[in-house]
């Protein structure tokens, strides 16, 4: 069964939240993210994180009253920076640094992404939750990373390729799976970087 009503139990507990130990929390929330990258959003039950964590499914419910709620919670939860504290004093380098990080990422991120693709449409909720775990913390980043360019003289303010440099970021993690079958790894991200960003912004 895919649809929300089909995955609802047949009474929703409304009494107070269980308690949760946070190691418990954060096993359901890795159990329901790789449920996901492996079988595709509409694919996971609140019946099957239950079976497969061991935990009933009114204990889940009584959480996270619907599957939208749960893994939302669950993508806000995972919300890790993975341009943070790059910092090496050259802009062309700090990009170089942020390819390679998104390259050790980029292919669990990146299924998620797929495997959420729809949904995301369909629950605005659960399309917030996306986009501040997984996309506007790297987005800050990356600005960040621009923004201390522009301050030491690298790139001037107001270059027209500086607002683009997030969307070929992003961009080209997910369209190479669609373009050649491969996620985009540390060694053809930077080359990217090397190829496409650094010219765009006039750097070597």
């Amino acid at each position: 069964m895919t649809s929300q009503a089909a995955d609802a139990p047949d009474t929703v507990v409304a009494s107070r939240r269980s308690k949760i130990t946070p190691e418990r929390e954060r096993e359901f929330f890795d159990a329901v993210l790789e449920q996901i990258r492996e079988c595709g959003y509409d694919s996971v039950t609140m019946e099957g994180i239950a079976a497969s964590t061991r935990c009933s499914k009114s204990t889940l419910y009584r959480q996270w009253k619907t599957k939208p709620q749960f893994v939302a919670a669950a993508l806000r939860a995972n919300r890790r920076v993975k341009f943070a504290g790059i910092d090496t004093g050259s802009l062309a380098e700090d990009l170089r640094q942020a390819a390679r990080a998104a390259g050790d990422w980029s292919g669990k991120d990146t299924r998620l992404l797929q495997a959420l693709g729809h949904a995301v449409t369909a629950d605005q909720e659960l399309a917030q939750a996306l986009r501040e775990a997984l996309v506007h913390p790297e987005i800050a980043a990356l600005e960040e990373i621009l923004a201390r360019g522009v301050a030491r003289g690298e790139v001037r303010a107001g270059h027209p390729a500086l607002e683009y440099v997030p969307a070929m970021m992003f961009g080209v993690l997910r369209v190479r799976p669609v373009l050649d079958g491969h996620y985009a790894d540390s060694d053809y991200l930077v080359r990217f970087v090397e190829a496409a960003v650094l010219p765009s912004l006039g750097l070597t």
